[in-house]
């Protein structure tokens, strides 16, 4: 299925998006698992929300004060020109860890280094212009990122003119069809406005939009859930390209395991704000090791294997107000014990991958 004029045709259909999880070739390893000085660094990264009541309904109704820990403790690294892919349920902390990475959140705690620099230091000098020049993000709804009332001449000429690095208006035309051209669009239609485009092509203005500033560091908070299978496969493939003209490093967010096997290096598994598997993607996707992991792709349904039962995942997530003690996956787990249920786990080199399970560690998995 095609979008309308000036959609690029899609390399890969809809049901080669579906086999995807079987048929991906394998990528190298990325971050903390090469040895390769990292681009991207985040160390004990945290941010915690307070969501208490206000003070006077505190005081009147006896209630404490409630923090949210949204991300509590994560660490990884990206390598450049390769793509980390964190994957888990809604309210895991994902989205969270894309707005600490390109300072749209402060880190209550732990750091964020972007080569070499620590990046949430230099965002508050002078010099923090010149690294959001260098990270970039594409958001996840394409519908409501866009401002319906600009152009997209507007749209993704502001990056350009606001970093100075066209200001002629002929110029300015002249990048912004550049950058139409390069993820697919006509440069005519930088004279139209968002509501004329399909998701798709809004969702590649987006792309052009993070481009122009020439970043090194995208992060991509969900981009092709709002869209359809064959939409995404035709979106994905651009980026995939653009990867490999540019030498761009990817922070790719997604809770569709069959998009993050297509795009991704390594794969960082979360759950309630911490990452509980952190692994080169061949190695998480044909030898998965945490109880979690293997809940999310034994519930993937596999048409070669026809009539073997699925393991749909149990449970529910626990009140992130409220975390169990212990391991937090613990109330799910099959191989749960008294260790898990009172000593957090935490992420750890184990043969070859990093991993936060006491059962795992102990090999009664």
């Amino acid at each position: 299925m095609n979008e309308k004029s000036g959609e690029a045709p899609s390399k890969i259909d809809i049901q080669a998006m579906n086999d995807v999880v079987n048929n991906a070739a394998a990528l190298p390893a990325a971050g903390p698992l090469t040895g390769d000085k990292p681009l991207v660094r985040a160390t004990d990264l945290a941010r915690t929300f307070d969501v208490s009541a206000p003070w006077l309904n505190r005081v009147l109704e006896g209630k404490p004060r409630q923090l949210l820990r949204a991300v509590d403790g994560v660490s990884f690294d990206i390598a450049r020109g390769t793509t980390l892919a964190l994957v888990g349920e809604s309210g895991c902390g994902k989205s969270t860890v894309a707005r600490l990475l390109v300072g749209l959140y402060a880190p209550t705690r732990g750091e964020f280094e972007f080569d070499g620099q620590d990046a949430h230091a230099v965002f508050k000098t002078p010099q923090g212009h010149h690294l959001r020049r260098r990270i970039q993000m594409i958001f996840q709804d394409p519908y409501a990122s866009l401002n319906p009332r600009w152009t997209v001449e507007h749209i993704v000429g502001e990056p350009l003119l606001e970093h100075g690095i066209v200001s002629a208006s002929a110029d300015l035309k002249v990048k912004v069809g550049e950058l139409l051209k390069s993820v697919g669009l006509a440069p005519l239609d930088m004279l139209k406005y968002p509501h004329q485009f399909s998701g798709g092509q809004r969702q590649r203005i987006s792309i052009a939009r993070a481009l122009a500033t020439e970043p090194e560091f995208l992060v991509c908070d969900e981009p092709t859930s709002a869209l359809d299978v064959s939409v995404q496969a035709q979106v994905l493939n651009i980026m995939k390209d653009l990867q490999k003209q540019r030498g761009l490093t990817y922070l790719f967010i997604s809770h569709n395991l069959a998009v993050v096997r297509h795009v991704s290096d390594t794969v960082g598994v979360m759950y309630l704000g911490r990452l509980v598997e952190l692994a080169p993607k061949k190695t998480l996707f044909e030898h998965p090791r945490h109880p979690y992991t293997r809940m999310l792709l034994d519930a993937i349904p596999d048409m070669r294997q026809t009539g073997r039962s699925r393991t749909p995942v149990q449970g529910e997530v626990p009140n992130p107000l409220n975390p169990p003690p212990g391991c937090a996956f613990n109330p799910r787990c099959p191989h749960v014990n008294d260790r898990c249920r009172t000593e957090r786990p935490a992420l750890s080199e184990w043969q070859g991958i990093r991993i936060a399970c006491h059962a795992v560690q102990e090999g009664r998995i």
